[in-house]
């Protein structure tokens, strides 16, 4: 079967960010573009769908969040964001907190006023639980930054329930991602520009593969007749899974995956807060989202919630977190060494790049490929 049918210059693998990226900056200057993608919708885990009139994200909540102005410039050319702040609530058996980790949190769990009082409370439970130098695992990495209380009631049980294993056996830097402030202030993120998409994610992918230059193919994978497809096309942006690229040839890489679900209420207010963590161990989902918080719109009276549940990753399933231990941190480096010698080919992404990336992220490597590609 031949599929270069138009002469194109490109082969794109994928239509998340940064498959649609390079394929909008292709087209841009004047190359015909194919982009093959696996799912039956564009855009990747940033894809969102509307229903009673709220935006629903279909992969888990995505707050675009940045202290890069020129990834925010170029992703507020295809929407308008919101301006929404993250403020999370965290559910530890009917307890509730604020999160990050703040003087809020400080005050809920221990009655301390004075940041002085909150970092006195922290190191005399670090002391107590006698860490000293460089923290060996997830759960001294904890405890070091934010004390015990906080530990066992707000990480410890949401954090094994996410990864599928104990916090003793994760790597100590997963926990340097959340923030720890000593003031008074609920926003998850400290980044100058936040928000979430006024008209829905999906909205920008539709801008960016628009092109007369883009053709876009749905429920087609790249692997199954990955031979064929790299002999017609003289260059290829591969967003895949690196492992499966090379037929897994020096190990799976481990992932954790996750599912969704979803019900609509007939209220306009079920919980209160657009998230809520819940970090004991035996609740099975770790965080709930009501979708109508994000950005207030909603038909009267309804709403929609989604529970996130953890799971464990096989092939069948979706790919989220990659599991960036010792093991597989040594499999992904000969997988990126072989992937340097296919010239024509760029490997990106999440998933090609075995990294967990926040959107602003995954923007700016894709900004930084296309300057590599057009402008040398």
């Amino acid at each position: 079967m031949n599929y270069n049918t138009k002469n194109y210059d490109y082969l794109i693998v994928g239509s998340g960010p940064f498959g649609a990226i390079f394929a909008y900056e292709a087209a841009k200057r004047g190359k015909r573009v194919l982009v093959v993608e696996k799912r039956s919708h564009i855009g990747g885990n940033m894809y969102t769908h509307k229903e009673h009139g709220i935006n629903v994200h279909d992969y888990g909540a995505h707050i675009f969040h940045t202290d890069n102005k020129e990834v925010w410039d170029y992703v507020n050319q295809f929407t308008e964001f919101n301006g929404y702040i993250n403020q999370v609530v965290a559910n530890f058996n009917g307890e509730l907190y604020n999160l990050p980790f703040n003087m809020n949190t400080f005050y809920q769990m221990w009655g301390v006023k004075t940041p002085a009082e909150a970092q006195a409370k922290i190191a005399e439970q670090r002391e107590n639980a006698g860490i000293t130098g460089v923290p060996k695992n997830l759960e001294e990495q904890a405890i070091s930054l934010i004390g015990t209380d906080i530990y066992e009631k707000l990480i410890k049980g949401y954090t094994e329930k996410q990864w599928g294993r104990k916090a003793t056996e994760l790597p100590s830097f997963i926990i340097r991602r959340l923030p720890t402030r000593f003031t008074f202030d609920n926003n998850y993120f400290n980044h100058r520009y936040q928000g979430v998409a006024e008209d829905g994610y999906t909205a920008i992918f539709d801008k960016m593969l628009e092109s007369d230059l883009i053709d876009v193919v749905l429920n087609v994978d790249f692997l199954e007749d990955k031979d064929t497809y790299l002999k017609e096309f003289p260059r290829v942006v591969y967003t895949g899974m690196i492992d499966a690229f090379f037929d897994y040839k020096h190990g799976e890489l481990e992932y954790r995956s996750v599912r969704f679900e979803s019900e609509v209420y007939d209220s306009e207010n079920v919980q209160g807060n657009a998230v809520i963590n819940y970090t004991d161990a035996k609740t099975p989902y770790t965080r709930v989202m009501e979708w109508r918080h994000f950005d207030q719109k909603a038909d009267e009276g309804k709403t929609i919630l989604t529970r996130e549940y953890p799971q464990d990753w096989d092939r069948e399933k979706e790919a989220y977190y990659p599991v960036n231990d010792e093991r597989n941190s040594e499999i992904f480096k000969k997988y990126k060494a072989e992937a340097k010698q296919h010239e024509n080919i760029i490997f990106g992404g999440r998933l090609a790049n075995y990294q967990y990336y926040d959107m602003d992220q995954v923007f700016g490597a894709a900004l930084k490929a296309v300057e590599k590609e057009f402008e040398g």
